[in-house]
């Protein structure tokens, strides 16, 4: 059976072990936290509904007690404000990081580490480079709450089933996303032939652009904080995604932050693409063909992060 650890238990660390337990993801999850009466009191609240669940015994520990985790997923760190990029939270979370890898990777060296903390492609490339994990298994949840965002407002505009909607979103989890139309399709006619496409009489889809599309993955984070204060749903949903990907079946492709070697002509730096997810790390990337403006639009991209890398202190 699978044990998972989960750093930090705010909003989106203790759900997404409530998420992973309710999935009966792991047999033993533990919550470890700077306030460890949060982390006790979120493990016991999860504990005491686990005879409505699969079996799984959750509990708060330390650093030691994550030793022989399969997975530890890292969401430490400041949470972002109304208003606040995610690159604003860069150096402060940065050290938190810092801090916790050395302590971690002591218990867990043989662990998949999957980084969800803001600003997420920053902290992953930062862990790769302080944790001496090796990178295949350091990965980012990146994009892939992005492009679920984007598959569902696809499927609500064409009253069609998620599964047949095929897109993605690339780059940096943030402000340089960018989504690549030219390989985006709904059961392999292009998205915005779809409307056309559909022979009915009864069908009445509203109006297709790009813009809107593009506006609503971007700013659809930042709406919900700015509605309820934060966002931890749909991100620990996407996380335990991740995670069973990671643990069960056949390997799936996933938008996740990994380290880039000169794919795209990007190197050493972390952002998202397509990576083939499985065995508990990611296995390799998929160099999806890209056309020379969605090719501008990851290499920006990689340079907003590259940026700030450059301006923070490793």
């Amino acid at each position: 059976m699978n044990k998972i650890t989960v750093i930090g238990s705010g909003s989106v660390g203790s759900t997404i072990a409530y998420t992973l337990t309710l999935q009966g993801l792991a047999s033993e999850i533990v919550l470890i936290d700077i306030n460890g009466e949060k982390a006790m009191g979120e493990a016991m609240d999860i504990r005491q509904g686990t005879p409505f669940t699969n079996p799984c015994t959750i509990y708060a520990g330390s650093y030691a007690d994550a030793e022989g985790s399969d997975i530890v997923i890292i969401t430490s760190g400041v949470a972002r404000k109304p208003g606040q990029t995610r690159l604003d939270l860069a150096q402060t979370n940065v050290n938190i990081l810092k801090s916790i890898a050395p302590e971690i990777t002591k218990y867990a060296p043989n662990a998949t580490y999957v980084i969800v903390a803001n600003p997420v492609d920053v902290m992953t490339y930062v862990f790769c480079k302080v944790s001496g994990i090796p990178e295949e298994r350091v990965i980012g949840s990146g994009t892939i709450l992005d492009t679920a965002r984007l598959r569902s407002r696809i499927s609500e505009y064409f009253s069609i089933s998620q599964k047949n909607v095929h897109a993605y979103v690339y780059g940096e989890h943030g402000d340089s996303s960018f989504i690549p139309w030219s390989v985006a399709n709904i059961s392999n006619v292009p998205v915005e032939d779809y409307r056309n496409a559909v022979q009915t009489t009864n069908a009445c889809y509203p109006e297709f652009t790009r813009e809107e599309l593009e506006e609503y993955v971007r700013k659809s984070g930042g709406k919900v904080i700015q509605r309820k204060g934060a966002t931890f749903y749909a991100v620990s949903m996407s996380v335990c995604h991740l995670v069973k990907c990671l643990l069960t079946g056949m390997p799936t492709t996933l938008t996740v932050s990994t380290m880039m070697h000169g794919e795209y002509g990007i190197d050493d730096v972390c952002l998202s693409i397509l990576n083939v997810v499985g065995s508990k790390k990611a296995q390799s990337k998929v160099i999806v063909p890209l056309n020379d403006e969605e090719l501008a639009a990851l290499r920006h991209s990689a340079q907003c992060l590259r940026d700030v890398i450059d301006n923070i202190e490793i």
